[in-house]
């Protein structure tokens, strides 16, 4: 025979694995620091600017 188990508690038991995934994707969203934040802002507008400065004007 095989093993009684407890629906329940696999259950519950996939439950908190499903909310334990949920929060590591939110502190991989949402979990930096000021600074890493302006730092990509920051990233982002220079390389805007660059783009912006090797632009060919020839319409």
């Amino acid at each position: 025979m095989g093993e009684v188990v407890n629906l329940r508690a696999v259950r519950k038991a996939k439950a908190r694995e499903a909310q334990g995934l949920e929060a590591q994707a939110n502190r991989a969203k949402f979990g930096r620091t000021k600074g890493e934040k302006l730092h990509d802002v920051q990233e982002a507008q220079r390389a805007a600017r660059l783009l912006d400065g090797a632009r060919r004007d020839d319409q």
